[in-house]
């Protein structure tokens, strides 16, 4: 899961992991984010820190409550 609120970066991200076989998920904000964590097995999540409706560190804290898997943090 790439989670970025910018488009561009999201899908660069994205072209990456495809290209080497990864099957990607995106979402733009935390709540889209923390939604498809809850409904998809998911082997690790890339983080963007500020995003505009809930800050990376919060949601790295809520995937920690249930969930095991990476979470690369992304910063500017």
């Amino acid at each position: 899961l790439v989670v970025d609120d910018e488009k561009e970066i999201a899908a660069l991200i994205e072209l990456y992991l495809t290209n080497d076989g990864y099957t990607v998920y995106k979402c733009y904000n935390a709540m889209d984010a923390l939604e498809c964590i809850n409904k998809n097995k998911l082997d690790l999540v890339i983080l963007d820190i500020m995003l505009p409706d809930i800050d990376g560190f919060h949601i790295c804290q809520k995937i920690r409550e249930k969930f095991y898997f990476p979470v690369i943090m992304l910063t500017a």
